[in-house]
């Protein structure tokens, strides 16, 4: 999920007296220049312009009351085929999705407009990530893509050119990072993962050690978490490529994983999700509930949100190792769970989307229904993004809160 960049910085501007051999005047300058450098934190990239800290307040209060009320606008989007989305990523300029029939779109985020189709790949793309920032040097934005043809492509989102084709896999990438800007990190059903240089097209490290398909990775600094269906989890060194650690106490497959540094968190199809500690491998404890696979995580903090083949959905308190709510969230199983500091939102397989509230757990009302399975959801602080089967077809849905009157958009 991406939110707006917002400053945490407090700044203040206290009268003082000039500095000895400094006049009035010039400290009034500074004050000044001060004060334009506070207000500059607070612009909002959405709309492009400086907003007094009244107006941003108030534009959030908006954000927030429109969630509540349903006040949005909506664009919908219908593609020509039957595609499958097995990908989805975004911020305020770029939706891309990426299809199980090769193709990988990217959309406008403020208009939905349909504004380039890669293609390159030949077989279905299983993982894609771009990178947040402009390339300094080239001013490229970047995209790396991964599929069932065994090729890791990197393209500029900007031309839609692409710029590697990188190989060495043997299996289908399953999963895939930008680290460091420079690096892309793929993990494949051979089971093993590499970590490739985005610019050069060289294979900097091969990850051995799995014995089975790498299902799952995160980074946070320089370590890599992966987890396989051979119901291990690794921690490795990207400085060195070396394995430091390997994970073991899942009976069956691990399908998900999280890592914010204190704490690995890994989902399993035995139905349980485990704690372990990145520096020692220990498992510190095993959180229990859920009835079938646990194949979606998402940590923030000292909070674990959880959601499952069951269709239920748990937080948890890290802390205390305590679940703060369960709750039967779908009526199928739970395929997209996403969250941010006030709300929740789950999609699953039997077709809805819902938006719950995050300190209760309580329901708050239904975003959108379909007749089919809901594939991928994706959050920010004022979007909602929705990948979906409708009426046999693939469809894309993405509902704005920061509005004011509600409007809906179709697009074919």
């Amino acid at each position: 999920m991406f939110a707006p960049m917002v400053a945490s910085t407090h700044a203040s501007i206290a009268q003082s007296p000039p500095a000895e051999g400094q006049s009035s005047t010039e400290q009034q300058q500074q004050q000044r220049q001060l004060a334009s450098q506070v207000r500059t934190r607070w612009s909002s990239p959405l709309m492009g312009r400086v907003e007094s800290y009244k107006t941003y307040f108030r534009r959030r209060y908006m954000i927030n009351r429109n969630w509540i009320q349903g006040h949005q606008s909506m664009i919908s989007y219908t593609a020509p085929g039957a595609g499958v989305v097995t990908a989805l990523q975004f911020d305020h300029d770029h939706i891309v999705v990426g299809c199980d029939n090769s193709w990988i779109q990217i959309f406008d985020t403020p208009t939905g407009e349909l504004l380039r189709t890669l293609r390159g790949h030949t077989l279905g793309v299983w993982a894609l990530e771009f990178s947040k920032d402009v390339d300094m040097v080239t001013g490229e934005k970047i995209l790396v893509s991964g599929g069932c043809d065994r090729e890791v492509r990197v393209w500029d989102m900007h031309t839609g050119q692409c710029r590697q084709v990188m190989l060495g896999h043997t299996g289908t990438i399953r999963c895939l990072k930008i680290y460091n800007r420079r690096y892309a990190i793929t993990g494949s059903r051979d089971a093993t993962l590499r970590v490739w240089n985005i610019y050069t097209g060289q294979s900097k490290f091969l990850l051995q050690g799995h014995r089975d398909s790498v299902r799952c990775i995160e980074t946070h600094g320089d370590l890599l978490v992966s987890g396989s269906y051979d119901c291990t989890a690794r921690v490795w060194s990207l400085i060195t490529g070396e394995c430091l650690l390997v994970l073991q106490g899942h009976f069956q497959q691990i399908y998900s994983i999280a890592f914010n540094g204190e704490y690995i968190i890994t989902g399993s199809l035995d139905s349980t999700c485990r704690l372990w500690s990145p520096t020692t491998g220990a498992c510190l404890a095993t959180l229990q509930g859920h009835t079938q696979l646990v194949g979606q995580l998402q940590l923030s903090g000292d909070h674990l949100m959880t959601g499952g083949g069951d269709g239920l959905m748990y937080m948890w308190n890290l802390k205390k190792f305590e679940c703060n709510y369960r709750v039967p969230a779908h009526d199928q199983s739970i395929t997209s769970l996403c969250f941010d500091a006030k709300r929740i939102v789950t999609g699953g397989n039997d077709g809805a989307v819902k938006l719950w509230d995050r300190e209760t757990g309580s329901f708050m009302r239904e975003l959108t229904k379909t007749d089919a399975a809901i594939w991928r959801v994706a959050i920010c602080e004022e979007r909602v993004v929705i990948c979906m089967q409708r009426n046999g077809r693939t469809a894309m849905e993405v509902i704005c809160f920061d509005t004011v009157a509600p409007t809906v958009i179709d697009q074919h």
